[in-house]
């Protein structure tokens, strides 16, 4: 039986490879969705993949988790600092959550130091670039399969 795992993408992620390469390098959302689908085959997972520039949006996804998916991998991007309706969703949806950033949070402004994800992740994932989504579905995978 295959797992399915979210994989919730949130605003600007769209412009990967051409926004700030100099923090988030050159490799874009579609590189990461075809290293993402390649791993999640490998762990016999399977992957729905999005992304949004929309709260609103990501918060529906979320809650289509419970039920819906095993597991929920998100990068919610300028999101993570902001929005207590994506934390709730989270907190109700009923799987486990790995937070993923592409850059080391911890290393940039301070206003970036702040995750309201982090309350309802299971664990986070930063500063590996791209390679941090294929962590979070080893991550994901090990956590799924621990729990049987």
């Amino acid at each position: 039986m295959s797992h399915k795992i979210l994989v919730l993408n949130g605003p600007n992620l769209n412009m990967l490879g051409q926004r700030e390469p100099d923090i988030y390098g050159h490799t874009t959302l579609e590189d990461i969705r075809r290293a993402v689908d390649a791993r999640a085959t490998h762990l016999k997972l399977t992957v729905d993949f999005r992304q949004t520039n929309d709260e609103g949006e990501l918060v529906t996804s979320i809650q289509s988790a419970r039920g819906g998916a095993d597991g929920l991998i998100i990068n919610a991007a300028a999101y993570t600092h902001t929005s207590v309706a994506i934390l709730d969703a989270l907190l109700a949806c009923g799987v486990p959550v790995v937070e993923v950033h592409l850059s080391n949070i911890y290393r940039r402004e301070e206003f970036r130091h702040h995750s309201y994800v982090s309350r309802a992740a299971t664990g986070i994932i930063c500063g590996f670039g791209a390679h941090g989504y294929e962590l979070a579905l080893d991550a994901i995978a090990r956590l799924l399969h621990n729990k049987k």
